[in-house]
């Protein structure tokens, strides 16, 4: 076994998710590449070197770009602040190293094409950070869909919605300014990818945003919110299918609601993510008398389930998500193979939401540009 050491920029919730994934993923999927926990930079020295202590890192980098320069990091793994994405990944490429990197890929459009370009340039593995698409329920779904379950595919419904700003009187943070920090820079990414994996491109799309609460109260009075609540597309997708996404961060009572419905001609699928380990399945055979939707409880028979529990039904859960994604950067490194989702997938994101914005502005159907 051959080890890699590991660079990590950013020791909040996402930080710490990815140290605990590179810290088991070898002994959960016996990977050929061993994690060494190398070097860890956040905002301040101060802080890098209390996440150096919590996680196990080696060390502790008083900058990012010392992080990156360092010849013991072998890898860039990228779970600071999105408007940090573009530079700290365009380093790491001119370094020669492979990166990962949360979503979404860039704090804008122009991000998700630079970094994108850099990434093909170099010729270097790169995968970002769609986690909720990796779940052994959806990676089924795929697999049904592939197989033709459910016949042609006639519809999609997908939403993402969660309610920690639904209250009007939680105080403003730093989630309510800047485009890239609202609803569509943070919990549509994850949706919008989830109806490219298992439906294909969107073609074209009808879109409106809101701010629901649009101030909010501070320190010294209310806080204008520059930013959205909610947004909603009616979408076609390229292979014709009609569709509809909807994302919310105001939605009271869904705590994670990243769930689709899928119909076909020959049955149709349902899954929610705050039931990640059940996929609902409708088969329209037999006596109508005895037709209804299947819950399918996932087990070692389902992708990426067995690794970590040979009983059925027992379930996985966020953090196995993010081990999954690090048993796959590591097969991209030791492979020199592409593993989904790349850079690119994170660009044709970053395209839809863009475009969801201009249609929004001008109340009119927008074709997305997936060059």
């Amino acid at each position: 076994m051959q080890e890699i050491g590991i660079g990590l920029v950013g020791g909040g919730y996402m930080g710490k998710a990815h140290a605990v994934a590179y810290s088991a993923v070898g002994a959960v999927f016996n990977t050929a590449l061993r994690p060494r926990l190398e070097m860890i930079a956040a905002s301040s020295p101060a802080t890098s070197e209390q996440y150096r202590v919590a996680f196990g890192f080696a060390r502790a980098a008083a900058d990012w770009r010392d992080l990156v320069a360092d010849p013991r990091v072998e890898a860039v793994v990228i779970a600071a602040p999105q408007a940090l994405h573009r530079a700290i990944a365009e380093a790491a490429f001119a370094a020669g190293k492979p990166v990962f990197c949360e979503k979404p890929l860039g704090a804008s459009l122009a991000d998700a094409q630079a970094m994108t370009l850099a990434a093909e340039s170099a010729g270097l593995p790169n995968m970002i950070g769609f986690n909720y698409v990796r779940t052994p329920a959806t990676r089924f779904v795929r697999q049904l869909l592939a197989d033709g379950a459910v016949g042609q595919m006639t519809w999609f419904r997908g939403e993402h919605t969660e309610d920690f700003l639904a209250d009007p009187d939680m105080a403003a943070n730093w989630r309510c300014q800047g485009r890239a920090n609202g609803c569509m820079g943070d919990l549509a990414p994850h949706m919008i990818n989830c109806a490219l994996a298992l439906m294909g491109n969107i073609s074209e799309l009808s879109a409106r945003i809101l701010t629901i609460h649009p101030t909010r109260p501070g320190p010294e009075g209310p806080v204008a919110v520059d930013n959205d609540d909610h947004g909603q597309m009616m979408v076609r997708f390229a292979s014709g299918v009609m569709g509809h996404l909807y994302f919310s961060r105001a939605a009271t009572g869904r705590k994670m609601g990243y769930a689709y419905e899928i119909h076909g001609t020959k049955g149709a699928i349902r899954f929610d993510q705050e039931d990640q380990n059940a996929v609902w399945l409708y088969r329209a055979d037999g006596p109508e008398a005895q037709r209804g939707f299947t819950r399918i409880l996932t087990g070692p028979a389902h992708p990426d389930y067995l690794p970590f529990c040979q009983g059925p039904g027992h379930g996985t859960g966020y953090q196995d998500q993010i081990i999954i994604e690090a048993r796959d950067f590591l097969h991209a490194i030791h492979s020199g193979q592409p593993v989904w989702p790349r850079f690119r997938d994170g660009l044709a994101v970053a395209q839809v939401i863009d475009t969801a914005f201009a249609s929004a502005q001008d109340g009119r159907w927008q074709r997305v540009n997936h060059d």
